[in-house]
């Protein structure tokens, strides 16, 4: 386990979060998901949800919970605890080491019968991750913008959902789960992480006593990155019941986080419609009409930019010539300065928020450690506002639209 301590005086709690990052796999991806569903109901000491929940309170009401995402072609279970400074209580342990005791628990203790998980738990939290799945395909919007990177990572892994899949739930037993609840802690890179007013050697210690692990070498996440060069754009077109069109876009780019010009393809995103005085929001939504939302997002660790629209079926044509007007604008540089400077004030914005929150400043410092790049918020910064159009239209050149994918209604207009 790595272990990593932000020691401040700024926050009146201790943030801690448990990175376990494992490769995303077909064969692993729902099991992994469904362990800390499973992890949350109970504990060797605390085997009852109620009592678990109990131990919460003991601990003046910390908070607990997690995440499961992915991020590259890594599944991540995140887990989260926040709990009071011991110096604002009067407590007669530690809240730090209670707190300590409680996630090592949580996460090597598991409540357990017959030497496996508890049947109703799994069966439980079986049913809770396929309502998550089953969500996602009735809100259109999610469901539009996972099918699109579904298509266009057809041949990658990280076309998997972090939550799984739906069909592989109903194979999945007490016995198996536990048997991966097994391989997957094993095999997990770990990142431990405390903010808070503590020092390192505290944390340590802790560590020791209740994981039964140190800050020992541990494997790094491997990124074997390859640019995809896009020969030629693929179109999907779905049907369903929808009376809105869902357009969404996936470009592919040679640019990732570790890669000194990733603060360029920031900016880029951000004038492409990463906020709400981008060209796709202005150009599309506003001056035609022809959006109902419109917007960007970039994923810097998969070198990934996707674009969701909802529009009007019968104005998917018009849409689409509109939207790829956008790209080639910003490949011909044609990037005001107002559009420049209202894009690295949003940034700005984004990256000052950081140091208000234990758990922004631990997610940015996972990203370097994700990545292998370490730059601090202050240098992201700095590089993002030397950038000028010339950067941006640089940028702007590796990013090729590799597919468009469609939602449509099953009614012929």
């Amino acid at each position: 386990m790595r272990i990593h301590v932000l020691p401040t005086k700024a926050f009146k709690t201790f943030a801690i979060s448990l990175y376990a990052g494992v490769p995303l796999k077909e064969d692993t991806v729902t099991p992994t998901a469904l362990v800390p569903f499973v992890l949350r109901r109970g504990t060797a000491s605390y085997p009852e949800t109620t009592q678990f929940r109990e131990q919460l309170e003991e601990l003046y009401g910390a908070g607990f919970g997690f995440d499961v995402y992915k991020r590259g072609d890594y599944q991540i279970v995140q887990f989260r605890m926040d709990t009071i400074n011991d110096s604002f209580v009067q407590s007669k342990e530690s809240l730090l080491g209670e707190s300590f005791a409680f996630l090592g628990e949580v996460l090597t203790k598991p409540a357990l019968e017959n030497g496996t998980f508890r049947p109703s738990y799994v069966a439980t939290e079986r049913e809770t991750v396929r309502k998550k799945l089953e969500a996602i395909v009735n809100d259109k919007i999610r469901y539009a913008a996972e099918r699109c990177i579904e298509e266009m990572c057809r041949n990658e892994p990280y076309r998997l959902h972090p939550l799984g899949q739906r069909a592989d739930l109903d194979g999945i037993t007490p016995e198996s789960l536990y048997k991966s609840y097994n391989s997957w802690l094993d095999g997990a890179i770990l990142d431990l992480y405390v903010v808070g007013d503590t020092t390192p050697e505290e944390i340590e210690k802790l560590v020791k006593r209740h994981f039964g692990r140190s800050d020992a070498a541990v494997a790094a996440y491997s990124s074997n990155f390859k640019p995809v060069s896009v020969s030629e754009v693929r179109t999907i077109e779905e049907k369903l019941d929808v009376s809105q069109g869902k357009l969404n876009m996936g470009l592919r780019t040679s640019i990732t986080y570790k890669d000194d010009t990733y603060a360029s393809a920031l900016m880029y995103n951000g004038i492409l419609g990463g906020y709400p005085h981008s060209k796709l929001f202005v150009n599309v939504r506003e001056k035609e009409s022809l959006a109902y939302y419109a917007s960007s997002r970039y994923d810097g660790h998969k070198g990934i930019g996707t674009i969701q629209s909802g529009i009007e079926i019968q104005n998917y044509s018009k849409a689409v010539d509109i939207i790829r007007q956008q790209l080639d604008e910003l490949k011909r540089g044609n990037i005001s300065d107002l559009e420049l400077n209202q894009t690295k004030a949003m940034i700005r914005n984004l990256l000052s928020e950081i140091q208000d929150s234990a758990f922004e400043l631990i997610s940015f410092d996972f990203n370097r450690q994700f990545s292998g790049k370490d730059r601090s918020a202050q240098e992201l910064l700095t590089q993002v506002e030397q950038i000028g159009s010339g950067d941006v239209k640089a940028a702007a050149e590796s990013f090729q639209l590799d597919t468009i994918y469609f939602l449509t209604g099953q009614k012929e207009e």
